[in-house]
């Protein structure tokens, strides 16, 4: 089964309002205080919930195709 341009689509968009969402709160010291912008920390937030959409997007679609 093929990735869809809409569960990319989604994935990303989905990892762009979560993983700046969870920077903002797990990074707040470094935007608003005098620490250190942790950027493996920043990537990860970003990759999870991406990884996270993908993988439910795809079997999803496994699920629909089964039945």
């Amino acid at each position: 089964m093929a990735i869809t341009k809409k569960q990319l689509k989604t994935a990303i968009y989905i990892s762009i309002i979560v993983g700046s969402l969870l920077t903002l709160i797990n990074q707040g010291e470094a935007f608003w205080g005098d620490a250190e912008l942790n950027w493996f920390k920043v990537i990860t937030t970003y990759m999870v919930p991406f990884c996270v959409s993908m993988y439910s997007s795809i079997m999803a679609a496994k699920e629909v195709a089964k039945d």
